[in-house]
């Protein structure tokens, strides 16, 4: 399997290590070429610098034979974008875009792309925490 990775910060760059791990073949594309870092020393997949906006990047990266795209910059605008363009322009079923505004996350998700809103998680783990510890007192 196939996956391409567009932004390898904290989260792209742990799935792409992760995908590794379960044997993809990953190429991972990010403005800055220090973000390589983040892959390890011996990082043997694909590294590519530039933004994910860029059609001829994406080419490059091989997003015509992804199996599955990650977009997991740090701009929900970004994301979209690139998510809209491997699903619409290039034909990528398996695409899923980190989305951190939860009305927006709906938004796009109802249009059908496949989207992960951290926000929304913290949102609703908080509140079930929260809400299993504040247990409330019984009058005597």
């Amino acid at each position: 399997m196939k996956a391409l990775i567009i932004g390898c910060g904290r989260v792209g760059s742990t799935i792409a290590l992760q995908l590794l791990m379960e044997e993809w073949e990953v190429t991972v594309v990010d403005e800055n070429e220090d973000a390589l870092s983040r892959l390890g020393e011996n990082w043997p997949g694909a590294f590519l610098v530039g933004h994910g906006m860029d059609a001829d990047l994406l080419r490059a990266a091989g997003i015509e034979e992804a199996d599955a795209v990650v977009v997991a910059t740090d701009g929900d605008n970004t994301n979209i974008v690139i998510g809209q363009v491997a699903q619409k322009r290039f034909g990528i079923e398996c695409v899923v875009a980190r989305i951190l505004d939860p009305a927006r996350a709906d938004f796009y998700a109802a249009r059908g792309l496949r989207t992960v809103c951290p926000t929304k998680t913290a949102i609703d783990t908080l509140g079930e925490a929260v809400r299993a510890c504040a247990v409330p007192q019984v009058p005597a």
